[in-house]
């Protein structure tokens, strides 16, 4: 399966979909809340996911599938790459965002603004290894659009 033309679409969409539903379960399933740099890394996975999924509905086209998946590919390592400036911004090696963010959602109000959680950028939530989510964002970005680059670079070999 992973040999065929269709390997590297499916990866581009499998991937940032896993990655962005564990961001969504470790925030709603487990309380930790995003800081304004988490939403920044989410952006491109969301962007990857309908790139991905473009290239896989339009997958006659072989030139457009091919394009819209190395979008999806870019995509997925610009999130990867925010990933790796978050986790600098945590570990104290550069500052980061110096305004503050919440995740309320609806009518803005005082009220709204004061009882929303403030989650700094620079404080990690959880870690795993020394690894923040950041960090692992950064990991699994990474790994994700090479191993996408690889198989569309497969995919062009083996048609030729």
């Amino acid at each position: 399966m992973l040999t065929s033309r269709l390997a590297a679409p499916i990866v581009a969409f499998a991937a940032p979909l896993l990655l962005y539903g564990g961001a969504l379960v470790s925030q709603y399933g487990f309380g930790l809340h995003p800081c304004e740099m988490c939403y920044w890394q989410r952006w491109p996975h969301q962007a990857a996911i309908l790139l991905a999924l473009a290239a896989l509905l339009l997958r006659r086209n072989d030139k457009a599938m091919r394009a819209l998946t190395l979008l999806a590919a870019i995509a997925i390592a610009v999130s990867g790459a925010i990933g790796v400036f978050h986790a600098g911004v945590e570990y104290g090696f550069w500052e980061g965002v110096t305004t503050c963010a919440t995740g309320a959602g609806g009518p803005v109000t005082l009220d709204s603004i004061m009882n929303a959680p403030l989650i700094r950028c620079d404080a990690v939530q959880w870690s795993l290894f020394g690894i923040s989510l950041a960090g692992f964002n950064a990991i699994f970005s990474f790994a994700a659009a090479v191993l996408v680059l690889t198989l569309l670079r497969r995919g062009r070999t083996s048609a030729a």
